[in-house]
């Protein structure tokens, strides 16, 4: 089959943009388009090649971006198309490609389909929803369905008995996918951007746009009620091919799917070439070894153990062909790295950012950096609930103020984990604010901005960012972190996390040590042949130092 799709994004490294939070480019608190541009020489330093931008499109912003009320126009306060289109052309200059965030299981209940849905009963867009009557003459939803952000799934429709579906918050209504007027309408989305010059998109929770279709009760759930109706619905491979053929396969673009709750069989299925759904999807398996059944708010303690074997099963299970992975270990939507996963965001919180950068860097797939994490940027420090705009937190806030049972389970995590301890802004600099703007910002700037930020980075020679610069260009220069095999050594050791990526020429062997001591190195007799190529300690011997990372070559 004759396709425009190439494998580049196998030698990509891409670098996840959150807009409000990067640079505020006129000076009004909130980033936007102009202040992208104004940085894209740093990302060229930086050596990225590929940039993720969370959304742009013009939107109420009940969920920061990701409710849409127009697909082909840009947010005002980011900026205007033409200061999008200049972006992109600036990037391409630099040899940096961009994806979109592409949200389309639901829109803005400001979209105008949504609007006229509810205007006019006999509209053809009230099909574009899914728009149910209630049960006991309207006055309870149609299921007991519950949705991801501590809410129940359906909102009543003002003066009628109808409710509609929204799997996040209630101005995020789901758009019917068994509708094909509105599957036309997503493929000319997809063109609309594709034709102007964007080179792929981040599907943003993808596999939830195929929906059981009996909307019966499911048995209730302490998370998600209902997901088996609507996680890996009956259709999804069908819309993902779909796409593919209709759109993909006549651009050199990529795809990754933001997947929830997808088992191993699951991803697969969707990313196995031959099946042409999706490049990629972002698997959450491993940075959801801290908590419980997949509920970021149910805190357990970290094991290096459960972390190597998550990434482990992935490693293998998309080799040989089965498909590529997504490297990454921080997001918008995940707290900060460092200080998480076993490590320290004080004191050694470089020993800490350069090791979990090595320990997920040189897997196999395609590594994405989220804005700050090279720099080794923490957790807010907020002490309020007032200081937090997350609309998840707020629901979850809530819930535990009225809950007896939801304050002793949640209560004491809350903050740590939520979604604004990635969306703090970017810290260019010690002045008052960050560098990010010159007014006070929409989000507080952490305030250890005075020694954590990007002019300090850059001068220090053994700065986080510059170990990532190093970073990258190992991956350049060494195919085998490409087309290597995966090999685990020791994985029984619970400090110590040591891999070998091999080809018929070389062989890399990666040393990280989780412990917070001086411990000896478990793979001291497995070094003969293996030259030491890159470590965030100068002096290295038998005893791996604290949060200590090695990256050996083997030449053959």
């Amino acid at each position: 089959m004759n396709s425009k799709h190439t494998n580049w994004y196998k030698n990509a490294v891409i670098y996840q943009i959150y807009p409000r939070s990067f640079c505020d480019g006129n000076n009004d608190g909130l980033g936007d388009i102009p202040g992208i541009i104004s940085k894209l020489d740093y990302l060229k330093e930086l050596g990225v090649n590929c940039v993720w931008l969370s959304p742009v499109y013009d939107s109420p912003q009940k969920d920061n971006g990701y409710d849409i009320a127009d697909y082909r126009d840009i947010y005002k306060p980011f900026g205007t198309l033409k200061d999008f289109k200049k972006m992109l052309d600036e990037m391409h200059k630099r040899g940096i490609r961009l994806i979109m965030d592409l949200v389309v299981n639901h829109t803005s209940s400001e979209h105008k389909w949504f609007k006229e849905a509810l205007k006019d009963k006999n509209s053809p867009y009230r099909d574009y929803y899914y728009i149910r009557k209630g049960k006991k003459n309207g006055k309870k939803p149609p299921n007991n369905w519950t949705g991801f952000f501590g809410e129940g799934a359906w909102s009543p429709i003002e003066g009628s008995d109808e409710w509609y579906l929204h799997l996040f918050a209630k101005e995020q209504p789901d758009l019917n996918w068994e509708n094909p007027k509105v599957r036309d309408e997503v493929v000319d989305i997809l063109r609309y951007w594709l034709d102007m010059g964007v080179d792929g998109f981040r599907c943003d929770v993808i596999t939830l746009i195929s929906k059981k279709q009996d909307f019966k009760n499911r048995f209730p759930s302490l998370a998600l009620t209902g997901k088996d109706a609507y996680v890996n619905g009956p259709r999804l491979h069908e819309y993902l091919h779909m796409l593919y053929e209709r759109a993909y396969k006549d651009y050199d673009c990529m795809t990754v799917g933001e997947s929830v709750l997808c088992s191993l069989k699951d991803t697969i299925k969707l990313v196995k070439p031959e099946n042409e759904e999706l490049d990629m999807i972002f698997n959450f398996s491993h940075t959801d070894v801290d908590n419980l059944f997949g509920v970021k708010y149910l805190h357990r303690k970290f094991t290096l153990n459960r972390f190597r074997n998550s990434l482990t099963k992935y490693q293998l299970g998309l080799a040989n062909g089965n498909g590529w992975n997504s490297l990454f270990i921080e997001n918008h939507d995940q707290r900060r790295c460092v200080g998480r996963f076993g490590t320290n965001d004080k004191e050694l919180r470089k020993e800490s950012s350069k090791m979990l950068a090595t320990t997920y860097f040189l897997l196999s797939g395609t590594p994405f950096i989220y804005q700050g994490q090279e720099i080794g940027m923490t957790n807010a420090d907020y002490e309020s609930i007032d200081d937090y705009q997350d609309v998840e937190l707020h629901n979850m806030y809530k819930l535990t103020q009225s809950s007896i049972l939801y304050r002793t389970l949640i209560g004491k995590h809350l903050f740590e984990v939520s979604r604004d301890n990635a969306r703090t802004p970017m810290q260019w600099d010690d002045t008052e604010f960050a560098g990010f703007s010159k007014v006070k910002p929409w989000l507080r700037v952490n305030k250890n901005k005075e020694f954590i930020n990007v002019k300090e980075s850059i001068k220090d020679v053994n700065s986080i960012f510059n170990y990532f610069k190093e970073l990258i260009n190992f991956r350049k220069e060494h195919q085998a972190i490409i087309d290597g095999s995966y090999k685990v050594l020791h994985g029984h050791n619970s400090k110590v996390y040591s891999y070998v990526r091999e080809n018929e020429k070389e062989s890399i062997l990666v040393i990280s040590s989780f412990s917070n001591k001086e411990i000896k190195n478990p793979c001291n007799n497995d070094l003969a042949g293996y030259v030491l190529k890159l470590s965030n300690y100068k002096e290295n011997n038998l005893i791996l130092k604290s949060y200590e990372c090695r990256i050996y070559v083997k030449e053959k």
